[in-house]
């Protein structure tokens, strides 16, 4: 079956009922704006399964696509999954193209699934480090989708916090340079003044198009945040799953959206400390 057979399939029929079902009784609580996510364990997958990496990456591609799905009929409207981090390009050349292959394929489906739910599409990361072929496909459909706001979707590709952070301190000291103003002043009582400060960084950020998350779900049973959304995840609800990636479901939504609004004051509290 297709993927775009197996999407419009996911979207009727009696077992889209009962989500929604399922769906409107979670909405009582609290629903999280932005869930983010570390896609942990396709290689383990496929050699729990006995098949190829390659199979094991297109498996998880595709509970992607569900978790896309079941946020959007559940209310929350930003998701940003850590698909390719900068040192994954220490792995073997072979599967580095595979997983390339793989971006392509997706950036083509996540074209039509913009136009079917009017998706707004970001790539986050240092975009430069891929081929050409798929910076313009990319670019493209940033571009095309930019207008639509009900729904943002991050892929988070050739990314890394430290990247990421790099990168906005050197916008903004490029920007107040262009600015002609420099990077250190003088106040009127001739102390040294910052004009490199936080909100100038945080607008720079790759993320920036989104609000800090919610939610940051790891799959495969590890606690590690691998360099992922470190500056943005100071005060979310994160959430280790034992499952791997390919085999994360409704129901593993639905139990940490429930851990989340045990814990929402919590974490509405300590937002207002910020």
């Amino acid at each position: 079956m297709l993927r775009e057979d197996i999407i419009i399939d996911i979207f009727s029929g009696w077992r889209s009922f009962l989500r929604k079902c399922l769906f409107r009784v979670l909405r009582v609580g609290p629903i999280p704006s932005h869930i983010a996510v570390i896609m942990d364990g396709n290689r383990r997958y496929a050699k729990k399964k006995k098949i190829d990496d390659m199979t094991g990456y297109d498996a998880g591609a595709l509970a992607l696509l569900h978790l896309i799905i079941y946020c959007m009929e559940l209310g929350v409207k930003y998701v940003t999954a850590y698909a390719f981090s900068i040192d994954n390009f220490r792995r073997h050349p072979e599967e580095v193209q595979k997983i390339m292959d793989l971006t392509m394929e997706s950036v083509m489906l996540l074209t039509w699934i913009s136009k079917l739910r009017l998706v707004r599409v970001h790539f986050a990361g240092n975009l430069q480090l891929l081929s050409a072929d798929i910076q313009d496909a990319a670019k493209r459909l940033m571009e095309s989708t930019a207008g639509y706001n009900n729904f943002v979707l991050t892929i988070c590709i050739c990314y890394t916090c430290s990247d990421e952070i790099l990168h906005a301190v050197e916008e903004s000291c490029k920007e107040k340079w262009d600015d002609g103003i420099g990077i250190m002043g003088y106040d009127e009582g001739n102390d040294y003044e910052r004009l490199i400060k936080v909100v100038d960084i945080e607008k720079h950020m790759y993320m920036a198009i989104a609000p800090d998350p919610d939610i940051l779900i790891r799959t495969g049973g590890e606690y590690r945040l691998s360099n992922f959304l470190i500056w943005q995840s100071s005060c979310c609800h994160l959430s280790s799953l034992g499952t791997v990636w390919p085999e994360f479901g409704m129901f593993h939504l639905v139990w940490v959206v429930l851990d989340f609004q045990q814990n929402y004051r919590y974490f509405a509290k300590k937002k207002l400390q910020l």
